[in-house]
Parts: structure tokens; sequence; C-alpha cells
């Protein structure tokens, strides 16, 4: 009994136990191991399940493509004046608000108008002082001439006379009653009389010239001073603020009181039954905007076709902008500052393999889309070509009548399969 007791108490070897402990663990570790195999086999045989209803699932299908590229777009009044102030003044009177509907020559607000009015006083003051002088400057230029022309006939009817005494001088010397020298007096008394007649008309004409020329730099210079008066008759009547047309006000400074400058902007008046598009698109399809070119305008679900009107051609921070008119600017879906995306027609591609366009789709390209087989989704990797707002085109790997899910399934990349129900 005692010899059993001491075989009992006595201590195991190190190695022994070391031994003993390498086994429990590497007991633990196989556990381990084939635990977590199991749990990936099990992982792998397990199939993410999707809902059919979930996903935008489009059929292959030939058709028309009308071939587009997208940009952004904002609806504005297509009819919009803005009204500035005709001249430095300061803000009297409010007559509308913004929002009212105004018509062709509605008061819209009051300007201190004094100053521009006493300018224009004394500009009409001005205007019949010239008149004035005109007609003194005509007067004078007519006297003037008629004097000359007094002279031009005096001369005239002493050169008749000399004429007349050399006539008779000849007469008496062809008779012995003269002398030669006589006739020599009369032929050179004459000629002087012609020679002053003849510096006289010359006169005349000159005058007449230089008296035309100044009456008309006096005209020219009336008119210039015309011109200016209407100019300051319609600031001033600009300056009495009124609706051009008929519209509804979007802006009107309301600030009474308020000291407005020459050219600053006081009102807005905007057609609200009429609209258009303002659009920007990346300059690097510049080509492909077009004055004339076909647009789709689509807002929510509504889809409305128009025209490009205006093209700026000059690129700010990598866009250029246009402007496109639908067909229909009243129609009901069209409001005032609301966004759009506009597709512009580029070409037509007819009798192409095309798919619906999804958020998927980033431009021409390969792609890995998942196609419906029976109740499971395979992936594939599909080549697609030019797209419009609808349709995609299908280069290579899809087939007519095949289904493919178009909505995005980028969180499902690397997947083999797919189920569907």
């Amino acid at each position: 009994m005692k010899n059993d007791n001491q075989t009992m108490d006595r201590q195991i070897p190190v190695s022994e136990q070391r031994k003993r402990k390498m086994k429990r663990a590497a007991i633990a570790v196989a556990i381990t191991v084939a635990v977590l195999g199991a749990g990936a086999w099990l992982g792998s045989q397990m199939i993410p399940t999707l809902e059919r209803k979930s996903l935008i699932i489009s059929e292959v299908d030939r058709g028309t493509i009308d071939v587009s590229v997208s940009a952004t777009g904002r609806i504005v009044p297509a009819f919009e004046e803005i009204i500035v102030s005709p001249i430095s003044s300061q803000i009297l009177e409010i007559y509308a608000h913004s929002g009212d509907s105004v018509d062709v020559g509605t008061p819209l607000l009051r300007l201190d108008l004094q100053s521009a009015e006493t300018d224009y006083s004394k500009a009409l003051d001005e205007r019949e002082i010239r008149r004035q002088q005109t007609a003194q400057l005509k007067a004078n230029v007519e006297t003037q001439l008629s004097d000359r022309r007094m002279q031009i006939e005096v001369e005239e009817m002493k050169l008749v006379q000399l004429e007349a005494q050399l006539r008779n001088e000849l007469y008496l010397d062809s008779l012995g009653s003269g002398t030669r020298d006589r006739v020599r007096q009369a032929e050179t008394t004459l000629r002087t009389a012609q020679l002053q007649l003849q510096q006289l008309k010359q006169q005349y004409q000159n005058e007449q010239r230089v008296k035309q020329a100044d009456l008309r730099m006096q005209q020219l210079q009336n008119n210039i001073f015309e011109k200016g008066l209407d100019e300051k008759r319609r600031t001033l009547d600009d300056a009495k603020i009124r609706s051009p047309r008929r519209a509804t006000l979007t802006y009107i400074n309301s600030e009474v009181g308020s000291t407005i400058g020459a050219g600053q902007k006081i009102a807005v008046v905007s057609d609200l039954t009429h609209f258009k598009a303002e659009c920007e698109i990346s300059d690097t399809h510049s080509d492909r905007v077009r004055v004339g070119g076909a647009v789709i305008l689509r807002i929510g679900k509504e889809r409305l076709s128009g025209t490009i009107n205006t093209v700026t051609p000059l690129s700010q921070s990598g866009a250029i902008t246009f402007t496109v008119v639908p067909d229909d600017m009243s129609h009901p879906r069209l409001r005032s500052g609301l966004k759009t995306e506009v597709f512009v027609i580029t070409s037509i591609k007819d009798d192409v393999l095309r798919i619906r366009n999804g958020s998927f789709y980033s431009g021409p390209g390969d792609y890995t889309l998942f196609v419906i087989n029976g109740d499971f989704l395979l992936p594939r990797q599909v080549r697609l070509g030019e797209c419009n707002y609808d349709y995609i085109e299908v280069i290579s790997g899809l087939e007519p009548g095949e289904q493919v899910v178009v909505s995005d399934m980028t969180k499902y990349k690397g997947k083999e399969k797919l189920k569907v129900n």
C-alpha cells in the first residue's frame, strides 16, 4: 500500500508535460481549422437572392437609336426684359410689386426727375436760340448776296453804256469827226469795265459757296443738337418707369429713397407663359452643338422636343452654354427655374441591338452585366456603344430576346451567380 502511494505521488517529467500540452494545442488548432473550413464551404454554397421587382430588367431588341450627348439645363422665361435706370436718381414711389401682372405702359415706380427735367427745359431754350441764330445767318447771307448781285447789275449797265460810247467813237472816226486816240480810250475803258464785271461775278460765286457752307455747317450743328435733345427727351420718358410689355413683374427695387446710378437694374418683367432652356455641356462636345440641332428635354418622365437656338462658342470652366427653344414653349410642365436633363441628338442609328439606358452606363466600352438564366443571374462581358436618353447600343455579348439587368449592380461585382425570385 505504501509503495502504491509513493508511485502516485511521483512527479511527472517536464518533457512529458510538454508533449501533452502540444498535443492539446494541435487538437484545438485542428478543430478551429475544421470549423473555419466548414464555414467557408457553407458560405460558398450560399447564393445571394434578389427580388425581381427590385431590379430594372431590359429585354434586348432591335430598333433605332437617336444618338445623343447629355447636358444640363434650367428652364427660364423665353422673353425677359431687364429695366435699367437711364439716369442717376432717387426712387420716390413704388407702384407695383414682384409677382404682379402688368400691361404695356403700367407705371412701376417713380424716380426723382427734377434735375433731368431742368436740363431738358434748358435744352429747349437753347434750341430756340439756335433757331434764331440760324434765321439771322440766313438773312445776313441773303442781304450780302443781294448787295453783290445789285453791284453786278450796275456794272452790267455801265458796260452797256461803255459799249455804246465805243460804237459812237468808231462811227465818228469813220466820218473823220473823231480821233484814233478817243477810240483807243473808249476801248480801254470798256475792257476795264468788262474785267471789273468779271471780277464781281467771281466774287459773288465765291461768297455764295462760302455762305452756303456756313449755312450747311450751322444746319449740321443744329441737327446734332436736335439729336441730343431727342435723346434727352427719350431719357426723360424712359425715366418714367413703365412696363414695356404685358408680362409678370419678377423683380423690382422697392427701396424708396435709395439712390440708383445710370444703367443700374431696377426691375425685371418676364413672360411666364412661354419658356426656353439655358443649357451647359462639356466643351469636349462643342463640335456636336449646332444652332438648329434637335434636342430632347427630360423633365421627370416627360420628354419635350426642342431646337438649339443660340450657342456661346466661348468655353468657361470647361463648358459651353447654349439655349434651347421647346417646340411647345407653353407646355404645362415648364416652370421658371426648373432643372432639366438635356440630350443633344447627334446622329441616328437604325436596326441596332439595344437595351434600356441605366445608371450603370458611363460611356462606350466593356461592361459586366447580369443576364437572366432561369432563376439565376449570370455575369457576362458585354461591349456597349453609344446611347440616347432611352437606349444603349449593344455591340457584342448579348442576343435579341435575352433579358439583362440594367440597374446598378456594383455591390455584386465578382459574384459568379445570383438567385432571383
